[in-house]
């Protein structure tokens, strides 16, 4: 992606958060050249990874494919005596018409929350032992206090205000099928109470600088910058 896609895609969602209402804690706001001088009272930023997350799935059409995502909390398994939140929070915005590729977790448990802006549209399948999609057995889903079950494939729709909820005990595949998670009718902020993860660095396209970052995404937050100091004894 383009740095001026991406910060147009910060100045959306961070429009979209205004008009729901919805504020964002003061390190989504640090500048890119700041976090060099921060110390290590924000090593929970950069060890578990929270801030924005900005991708085309490396497939080069984000109105198409893509999706933007704030991690507002977070632990960290791999540090767990430090970091020992069991729990996470991510908002995350789809522009109408945009798609999230299929997945599914290995160990999850969350909510997907509709917080406001028009309708997410959530394909679901069952994943099999191999890992791969069933595409035959039916999917228990819960939504609000509602149990009932789809045949594979169903199309979930959530409207503002409404939810459904995700666990690794019925492996469900969500956004599966080919991309099929998307805004409808308008662009959509939702919001994810979910277990905490691991962060871990993910491989993506080379950026192609063509303005300067308005903001840092989680993966590119760059360490404290140590410096040598003289220390001068006296009283």
């Amino acid at each position: 992606m383009k740095r001026s896609e991406i910060n147009r895609a910060l100045r959306e969602l961070e429009a979209m958060c205004a008009q729901c209402g919805f504020a964002l804690p003061p390190f989504c706001h640090v500048p890119p050249e700041r976090w060099h001088e921060l110390g290590h009272e924000y090593d929970e930023v950069r060890d578990c990874m929270l801030g924005w997350d900005i991708t085309d799935y490396g497939k080069g059409d984000f109105d198409r494919f893509g999706f933007s995502l704030i991690t507002i909390r977070n632990g960290n398994r791999a540090m767990a005596d430090k970091y020992p939140k069991v729990y996470a929070e991510k908002l995350l915005y789809l522009k109408e018409g945009q798609y999230a590729p299929n997945h599914f977790h290995w160990y999850k448990t969350e909510d997907i929350i509709n917080r406001g802006g028009g309708n997410v549209l959530i394909r679901v399948y069952n994943s099999l032992p191999d890992e791969e999609i069933d595409y035959h057995s039916p999917v228990t889903v819960h939504t609000d206090g509602r149990t009932y079950t789809v045949p594979a494939g169903t199309q979930v729709r959530l409207t503002p205000g409404e939810s459904i909820h995700g666990c690794t005990t019925t492996s469900p595949w969500r956004r599966a099928a080919g991309p099929s998670c998307w805004g409808r009718s308008a662009s959509v902020t939702t919001t994810t109470p979910t277990t905490a993860s691991t962060p871990r660095w993910a491989a993506s396209p080379p950026l192609r600088r063509t303005s300067p970052p308005t903001a840092c995404c989680a993966t590119s937050i760059p360490p404290r910058r140590i410096r040598t100091f003289q220390f001068i004894g006296g009283n």
